[in-house]
């Protein structure tokens, strides 16, 4: 399905794909000592999952509440949250293909990762959590038109301000503090931590992205309507 659909290949792969490798081969972004690459790639691989499970799935989400196909299923036995959790786990295909893309092409940049890969997991799959449940949201709320927009916004927002790119002790102070508690700003720090500086487990990062997963999927389950 992600192959037939030119908009959604663009959002969760080549956009990742292209802003790896042009800011890892142009020193546009101060990213600080060490390779521009060894900064960036965990910053992609968090705007991967951004892409996919909150933009991607909240626009695909939106048109199949339009279309009705969430209304046939509202008819069936099928509750909320399971829906939810089900579509929470069905972004985790793609997910790992991205993974796995972005982490070759990055090898072939020079990229040396480091740290413990349970913390690399954990912090994916509760950020796959976190940016699930806050898409499903934004879709069982919204009118499709309004849920394109907010998603691609949302999008182009936290790929600015979410530490993917531009890191976040270039921003004000004050600035820079709410914008770590931001789920992308603790997905893409929390695994700049493990992967370039070789921290054991983020603690802080974990807890942040846990907080966003159960009031974004709580919410979506309360409020997500069938059409």
């Amino acid at each position: 399905m992600l192959l037939r659909n030119g908009e959604q290949l663009l959002l969760t792969v080549v956009i990742p794909t292209l802003l790896l490798v042009l800011f890892s081969a142009v020193d546009v972004v101060d990213t600080g000592e060490g390779k521009a690459v060894d900064f960036l790639t965990p910053g992609v691989l968090a705007l991967a999952v951004l892409s996919t499970a909150f933009t991607g799935q909240a626009i695909a989400t939106g048109f199949e509440r339009r279309y009705g196909v969430l209304k046939r299923l509202g008819a069936s036995p099928l509750p909320r949250w399971a829906l939810m959790a089900a579509k929470t786990l069905s972004v985790l295909v793609t997910e790992v293909l991205q993974v796995l893309l972005l982490t070759v092409i990055a090898l072939a940049l020079g990229w040396s990762p480091h740290g413990n890969p349970l913390a690399v997991l954990l912090l994916l799959v509760l950020g796959t959590a976190a940016f699930s449940g806050l898409g499903l949201l934004m879709a069982g709320t919204l009118k499709a038109e309004a849920t394109l927009a907010a998603a691609n916004l949302v999008f182009l927002l936290l790929l600015v301000g979410g530490g993917v790119i531009v890191p976040l002790d270039k921003f004000p102070g004050g600035v820079e503090a709410a914008l770590a508690l931001l789920p992308v700003s603790a997905l893409s720090d929390g695994l700049r931590d493990v992967l370039r500086d070789g921290a054991a487990m983020p603690w802080g990062d974990l807890g942040i992205l846990a907080v966003w997963a159960v009031l974004g999927l709580g919410a979506a389950a309360r409020f997500f309507r069938w059409e």
